[in-house]
């Protein structure tokens, strides 16, 4: 698949085939997420895939909008590490969930050249979530979840609507 016509043509997925994931395509797909740009080369991300059944349920308690999750063939939680994200904690900010976006989008354009249906599921910023998947997988202090992917082979072909709006491009002035 060329580049472009991936990017055009990539859509969230939310019904999924009965069919596993192998560990080499999920490899794959991470590795994609591992060649996202980072600030400072930080790279502070950290990834927990999860394919069993009885495990993939709980997302509906975790996190409302993947309860679809159940149906998948696998989940991919990209985490952030804060210990090593670049950030200046005197002034209160940080890149991760910078850092962890572009990982997430590089998986999903992976997830997309490889044949399967993929959906980005937020944790961060809710709280919620965010503390529901710390408790559940037990996730270390500096470690911050931020983006669930439910992958799968699709089982439909969402529309896709136009999306291209000359209207908010605004060219050397607003």
């Amino acid at each position: 698949m060329e580049l472009m016509e991936g990017i055009l043509s990539r859509r969230s997925v939310r019904k999924y085939e009965d069919k596993p994931i192998s560990k080499e395509i999920l490899e794959r797909i991470i590795k994609a997420g591992q060649y996202a740009p980072s600030a400072h080369n930080t790279q502070p991300w950290e990834f927990l895939v999860i394919q069993e059944k009885e495990v993939l349920k709980h997302f509906r308690h975790m996190q409302r909008s993947a309860l679809f999750a159940e149906n998948a063939a696998a989940v991919i939680l990209i985490c952030g590490r804060e210990d090593i994200s670049f950030h200046r904690e005197k002034e209160g900010w940080s890149y991760i969930d910078i850092d962890c976006s572009a990982a997430t989008e590089n998986m999903l354009l992976a997830a997309h050249a490889l044949g399967l249906g993929a959906c980005w599921c937020g944790a961060s910023p809710m709280s919620g979530p965010i503390a529901s998947i710390k408790e559940f997988f037990q996730l270390p202090e500096n470690v911050k979840p931020f983006s669930i992917i439910v992958l799968g082979y699709p089982a439909e072909t969402p529309k896709q609507p136009e999306r291209y709006n000359s209207e908010r491009i605004h060219w050397e002035k607003w």
